[in-house]
């Protein structure tokens, strides 16, 4: 017997594994983190993927002291088609988890890989 799925779920439609092929999930090492300014929720985020360095803009702001992310290597979506955010064009995007109560978390390794290393 299969479990109920929740109202959530069933919104979301299944994709098949090669759909899921199609991500360039990887580690990266977060270098920097800048508020954007005139934003309360943004942060530009320098990131270290080994062969390169890309900018990541989130609304992290309200979660996250940017000392907090530095230093840390976290989950990216490196091929999101590309987009401008208060004046800064985001290259990749940070992957996150929110729970009901609004707690926001980055999703990290839970161990030391090297940057640039494939998720799947």
């Amino acid at each position: 017997m299969e479990p109920e799925k929740t109202e959530q779920e069933e919104s979301i439609p299944e994709i098949l594994f090669d759909d899921f092929l199609k991500l360039d999930l990887r580690v990266g090492k977060v270098l920097e983190v800048i508020p954007v300014p005139k934003s309360k929720k943004l942060i530009r985020i320098m990131v270290d993927f080994g062969s390169e360095k890309r900018q990541a803009v989130a609304g992290l702001m309200q979660y996250y002291q940017p000392e907090e992310l530095v230093g840390k290597k976290c989950l990216f979506l490196l091929n999101l088609k590309r987009r401008t955010m208060a004046g800064f064009e985001s290259q990749c995007m940070i992957l996150a988890a929110e729970d009901e109560a609004g707690t926001v978390s980055v999703l990290q390794p839970d161990r030391d890989v090297v940057e640039g290393s494939q998720i799947g």
